[in-house]
């Protein structure tokens, strides 16, 4: 399992203005279903979404695909104070990170690629894949190609990673034949800023 980075915690109001279109979320959960994203990538991380603001209606939206519901968008601030409408923030820690590719000029673009697919849904399938591979290559046993992305169905790295290529900002498939939130945090491309402070929600 890798470290957490180093970094600031900052209360998600103080840091609201800073925050850039394009801007991923990564989180590290505790939910069951992120326990076998981190035990499969051997990562601390189990999920990845990216930020959409919408200053015209004063919102800064997470765009995601999650388990059970598919491709969806929420506010940012639900994780911090509300998350899946339980009246807390979201279990587990959340850091900001910017790519360095993400111009925002390209925003419009990223943004039409990521609405049109809203509703598709979970790729649930692929996290006993990822497991596979990961024995696999353990072993020292042959991997197979690199998996091409459906288009019809998505783990959460799978979306991201789609957005995000038709700007042409790259996130590389991990050696073993795979995408995962582990890939954008060791990115070379990929800077954290800084953790979400969940324990203060106003």
């Amino acid at each position: 399992m890798e470290n957490f980075p180093t970094l600031q915690q900052k209360n998600y109001n103080a840091l609201r203005h800073e925050i850039r279109s394009g801007d991923l979320l990564l989180c590290s959960g505790n939910f069951v279903f992120s326990n076998l994203i981190q035990k499969a990538t051997q990562s601390v991380w189990s999920h990845v979404a990216f930020i959409l603001r919408l200053d015209q209606i004063d919102r800064i939206m997470l765009l995601e695909s999650v388990e059970s519901i598919g491709v969806r968008t929420v506010p940012l601030s639900s994780y911090v104070n509300d998350y899946n409408g339980t009246g807390k923030p979201y279990p587990g820690r959340l850091m900001l990170a910017r790519h360095d590719d993400i111009k925002q000029k390209n925003i419009p673009k990223l943004s039409r690629t990521a609405i049109d697919l809203l509703g598709y849904p979970y790729h649930s399938e692929e996290i006993a894949h990822i497991a596979s591979r990961i024995s696999l290559h353990t072993l020292g046993l042959p991997n197979q190609q690199r998996d091409a992305p459906t288009q019809k169905t998505f783990i959460c790295s799978e979306y991201v990673y789609t957005c995000f290529q038709s700007i042409e900002a790259a996130v590389d498939y991990n050696p073993v034949g795979f995408i995962s939130p582990a890939d954008f945090a060791n990115s070379s491309k990929v800077k954290p800023l800084y953790y979400l402070d969940t324990l203060i929600a106003s």
